[in-house]
């Protein structure tokens, strides 16, 4: 049976970068503790319904529970030194579930949203945007429309905002989060690395 559905697909931004950089033990480290953070992260009866690789698929009934799923799990990672920026993507669409998988077009469309999400970013479709409360719709601001490929409409495109205390640089080599207790760079005080091997890459590069 069919059935509207909120969806939030979310990765992390930086992930291969991250592998090649420090290998394949680090990132799977850093997806179980990402998979650990989306758990906590979790809100009402969102749920997580599939992780492959670095990639999440979350689900829920409930439009405001994914929205403050989606808040919570953005200043979760923000928060987290040593880790990697988080982007994804909010829609709302009927669904059909089979053999524990969900099919649809919807599905498709949230996962080319989140492709079009920047680093530390979670972009809606207005179509999620709009079943939502007034509380949660006061925390997106409007991206402007983009076209999608099977999409005959363009789809108007918002962006979840989250008051982030805490300031984070990128490291440019593995795009880890590092704060300013980090390596530095030797002549540019805004550039952080994680590890002295991400410094001398960098440099080397130079």
């Amino acid at each position: 049976m069919e059935q509207d559905l909120s969806i939030l697909i979310a990765d992390l931004s930086g992930y291969t970068a991250l592998t090649e950089t420090h290998g394949a033990m680090t990132a799977a480290d850093l997806v179980d503790l990402f998979n650990g953070i989306v758990k906590e992260s979790l809100i009402g009866d969102s749920y997580l319904h599939q992780a492959i690789g670095d990639e999440v698929l979350i689900i829920s009934s409930d439009p405001n529970h994914l929205a403050m799923t989606a808040t919570l799990l953005l200043n979760t990672t923000h928060n987290k030194a040593g880790f990697l920026q988080v982007h994804g993507g909010l829609h709302l669409g009927r669904l059909l579930k089979r053999n524990d998988n969900f099919f649809g077009p919807s599905i498709n469309l949230t996962s080319r949203i989140a492709s079009k999400a920047a680093a530390g970013t979670i972009l809606s479709s207005d179509v999620f945007l709009n079943s939502l409360s007034e509380k949660h719709r006061a925390n997106f601001t409007y991206k402007g429309k983009l076209s999608f490929k099977n999409v005959s409409e363009e789809v108007e495109l918002h962006e979840l905002v989250c008051n982030h205390e805490r300031k984070f640089f990128i490291d440019p080599v593995c795009r880890m989060l590092v704060d300013d207790s980090a390596i530095l760079h030797p002549d540019d005080s805004n550039i952080f690395f994680c590890s002295v091997e991400c410094r001398n890459t960098f440099l080397t590069r130079v």
